[in-house]
């Protein structure tokens, strides 16, 4: 056996290479996918329980009207979109720290703990693992922003415990505003200045 390499007996860190291995598992792979899994799952339940009562296909015309109904109401539609959105920036913050190498050696990428919606985007509570730290995030912000499809990502690292990173997803600004008013003050005094005609 070759000096400086481990077989799996001597290896100091058996816990980590058990967790790459559930990571790149398929075990892996429907934890990171649960929700996309879940909520069909929820829906097929709800058809089975609706055709006990009516037939199955009015049960599925049921559950799909509701999922339209939610869907063009903006009062239950706002929640939803919201939601979706938190779903795609845990994946799309998963791939940005794996495409800028933001995982430790053994390939493990920071934990998602949270992430929920805000007024002005989402708001994601991240555990760094040994490796990797806030400076990190801070370092990689406009490639966060941009994977997440956002105007700004802003990172800031909690005072008592250095691990918790704190990353606000930036989608839109809530004090700018909605509609401006041309001015026509501008507009006349550009006509009359006398180098404007040339």
């Amino acid at each position: 056996m070759p000096t400086g390499t481990r077989n799996q007996r001597t290896s100091p860190y058996p816990f980590d290479e058990l967790m790459v291995r559930t990571h790149r598992s398929a075990i892996g792979t429907l934890w990171r996918y649960r929700t996309e899994l879940l909520i069909p799952a929820i829906l097929i339940d709800c058809a089975k329980v609706l055709a006990i009562v009516l037939p199955l296909t009015l049960a599925v015309i049921a559950v799909a009207a509701t999922i339209t109904v939610v869907m063009v109401l903006p009062w239950t539609r706002r929640p939803v979109v919201r939601r979706g959105w938190c779903v795609l920036s845990r994946h799309r913050i998963q791939r940005v720290c794996y495409e800028t190498r933001m995982h430790t050696r053994s390939g493990r990428l920071p934990l998602v703990l949270r992430i929920k919606p805000t007024e002005v985007g989402e708001r994601a509570l991240i555990w760094c693992r040994a490796g990797i730290s806030g400076a990190d995030f801070e370092n990689h912000a406009g490639d966060i922003a941009a994977a997440c499809y956002a105007r700004q990502a802003r990172i800031s690292v909690s005072p008592h415990r250095a691990q918790m990173v704190t990353l606000d997803i930036v989608r839109r600004d809530t004090l700018a505003a909605h509609y401006l008013i041309p001015s026509s003050l501008h507009q006349g005094s550009s006509a009359e200045r006398p180098d404007s005609a040339a």
